[in-house]
Formats: structure tokens, sequence, C-alpha cells
């Protein structure tokens, strides 16, 4: 694999201002998460609780997005995340202030929890619709989606081990300071960014409504995007509900407290991120949706594997598979998604996106919680698995109609005939 051909979109200042500010922002996003879970975990020993927690974090976003990608298609995105980006810094903030004067209590977690999730709700689709603005060659689209994808996942695999160290020596409130400092680095890079003037799309031609309906229409009337859009959903589903038990795997099956937890944590990572990464030595979009059945298909079976596994050395190794098949599927999805869709329109349908990949996460953090309290955390994850496996191959016995969409579409926008010449 050409190391130049996988990060080649670094090329770009402006991504690589984006890039290094984000590596060092969400490796705090992720140990707060941690500890977030430890804390709730450690005060209620409530799996319910727990997916409860999960749910307040993400629900916001399922109730926003749509609002959000308007308003990301109306106004400047790089002012966006900067208003963005500063609220969830206040939000670790205010954790921190409230954890070290021994405050804490699980409806204050709660209630941060729906204000981070409604802070997310309009950053995550303006961030992702912000890729191609910080871009020369939009030619670099897909690599640039593929490493924000490694960036997280690299977060994912740091920020686990760093917090479950941490919070096993000093406690969680230092994860929540460490986070709030955090955002200091994604401010900068955003600040020190030279932007061309971008025009305001839509602003005036439709009211919010009426441009959310068209975006609606557009994406749920376009059966790819539709489709990707639903198995996108399921998989999430299964998802949130598999990270909000892994305490529960972690304490109760696996008998191993909060390094245990920051392990799994970070076996789930290290496979995402070896998913990303190869995502980015890909020189074309051809192929992915082939790549999006056979990867939720292989996420859904590390999953049912996972949750017959009675021991951490069997588990840990299996979320290495589960994160790779993830992360390949949503970050294809994601790629496909980016390269058929309208200028106009890519912040709606992102926030579309938004929805299926983190809007009905916290539905299964919930569901989960429920289930697992009444079945066990096994029994929740082989059936949640099972599902992902159905979801999978729906989707690979509709890919030829799929195709008879896209590949017009590619042809139009020279993607087949750069692919065939180069």
């Amino acid at each position: 694999m050409n190391i130049k051909t996988v990060f080649r979109a670094l090329r770009h200042q402006n991504y690589r201002l984006f890039f290094a500010g984000q590596s060092i922002s969400l490796i705090g996003t992720w140990m707060q998460q941690i500890a977030v879970s430890w804390l709730v975990y450690r005060m209620t020993n409530s799996p319910f609780l727990l997916g409860l927690v999960g749910f307040s974090s993400q629900i916001a976003t399922f109730l926003l997005a749509p609002l959000a990608g308007v308003i990301a298609d109306r106004h400047h995105r790089h002012r966006l995340l900067l208003i963005t980006q500063s609220l969830a810094m206040t939000q670790a903030a205010v954790l921190y202030v409230v954890f070290a004067l021994h405050l804490i209590q699980v409806w204050h977690i709660i209630l941060l929890s729906l204000f981070l999730g409604a802070v997310n709700a309009f950053d995550i689709p303006v961030r992702q619709s912000f890729t191609v603005d910080m871009l020369d060659n939009k030619e670099d689209l897909s690599n640039a989606i593929a490493l924000n994808s490694s960036m997280v996942n690299a977060a994912r695999l740091i920020g686990p081990s760093i917090g479950g160290i941490l919070i096993s020596l000093y406690g969680e409130g230092t994860c929540f300071l460490i986070n709030a400092l955090s955002y200091i680095a994604v401010l900068l890079s955003l600040v020190m960014m030279k932007l061309p003037r971008r025009e305001r799309l839509n602003r005036h031609e439709a009211s919010v409504a009426r441009q959310f309906a068209e975006g609606f229409a557009y994406a749920f009337n376009f059966i790819p995007i539709r489709a990707i859009l639903m198995l996108l959903s399921l998989v999430s589903m299964v998802a949130g509900g598999l990270t909000s038990l892994m305490p529960v795997f972690a304490r109760d099956i696996f008998h191993g407290g909060a390094r245990a937890l920051g392990l799994l944590m970070a076996a789930s990572g290290m496979g995402a991120l070896a998913g990303a990464i190869y995502l980015a030595g890909r020189r074309t979009v051809l192929g992915l949706g082939s790549k999006i059945a056979v990867m939720a298909t292989l996420f859904g079976v590390a999953v049912v594997i996972f949750s017959r596994a009675p021991v951490l050395a069997v588990g840990a190794p299996v979320l290495l598979l589960c994160g790779f098949g993830m992360m390949v599927q949503m970050a294809s999805s994601n790629i496909m998604l980016q390269t058929m869709v309208e200028e106009d329109k890519r912040g709606r349908v992102m926030s579309f996106y938004t929805m299926a990949f983190m809007g009905l996460s916290p539905f299964g953090s919930l569901l989960a919680g429920f289930w697992a309290a009444r079945v066990g955390g096994a029994f929740t994850l082989l059936f949640g698995g099972a599902f992902s496996i159905i979801g999978a191959v729906m989707f690979a016995l509709y890919l030829p109609k799929i195709r008879t969409f896209v590949r017009p579409l590619y042809v139009k926008k020279g993607i087949i005939v750069e692919s065939v010449q180069g």
C-alpha cells in the first residue's frame, strides 16, 4: 500500500489543520465517553440506566439532525463549527466542575448528555459537509472521508486505553478535564484556516420546512441513498447496543474492571482504524456497494461470536472484527453518499446519514439496556448480530438494482471513465 496514496488528502493545508486539531480533540472525547459509562455503572449497577445515558447522549441527534442539515446548506459551515465545538468544550468543563465538587448525580449526566447530543446534532452533519470545503481538489474527497474515519478510530483506540488507566489511578474527573482542554486544539485549527468565500446556498429561495421536505424527498426517493441509509440504521442500532453493554461484559462476564473496559473499547477501535486505513488506500469508489454488504455481514457474525465469548482473551480479538466490519461499512456508505449527492443538498443528505449513523444508535442503547435487564447482555447481542446479518443479506440481494441507478450517475460525473483510464 502506497503511503502517499493513503494520506493524499493531507496535501491540502486546511485539511491538515483540521486533521491535527480533531485528532487531539477526539482522544479527549473518547476518554470522556468511557469515563461517563464507567461512572454511571459504578454509581448505579444498572444496565438499564447505562442504556438510558447512551440514549440521552444521542437522541437529540436523531431529532435535530434534519434541521441541522438545512442550516448546513444555508449558512457558513466554518462558523457553525466554531460555535458547535465551543459549546462541546463548555459541556465537558461543566461535567468536570460538577464532578470535582462531588455533586455529580445520574440526572446531571443525563442532562449534560442531552445537551451534548443537541450540539452534536448540528456539529456532525456540518462537519461531514465541511470536508469538501477544505479540499482544493475534490477528487481527494473519498480519501479525506476515509482519513476522517481513521482519525476517529485512532482516537477510539488511544482514548479508552488512556482513559481506563486514568480512571483506575485518579478517577473519572481527570478524563472530563482533559476532554475540555482538548477542544482548544480544534478551535485553533479552525481559526487558522484560510477558506475562500462560500456562497450561502438556498438561503432565500425557500423556507426551512420546504427545504427539509425537498431534501427528504431527494434522499428517500433515490433508491441507492435509501438502501444505504436503511442498512446503516440497522447496523448503527446494533453497534449502539454493543457499546452500551460493554461495561456489563467487562465487569460481570469477563470479571474485569475499568482497564478491561478500556481494552475492549481499544480492540474495537483498532479494528475500525484498520478498516479506515484500508479504505484510505483505495483509489476509486467503484465496488463499495459490495463492500457495504460484506462488511455488514462480518460485523453481524462478529457480534454473534462476541455474545458467546466466555473470557476477555476471546472477546477482545473478536471486537477487532466488529470494529473493522462496522467501520468499512459505515465509511463506505459515507463515501458513496457524498459521491452521489448534489452539492446544494449535501448538508441535508449528510444530516440523514447522521440520523442513521448516530441518531438511531441511542435507540439501540435503550433497547439493549431494556433487554439486557431481562434476558442478559449475551442474548441481547446474539439477536442483534443476527438482525445485522439478515439486513446485510437483503442489501446484497438488492445490490444489482442499486447499481443500475448509480452507474449512469458515475458516468455523468466521470468516475467510471477516470477509473478505467487509471
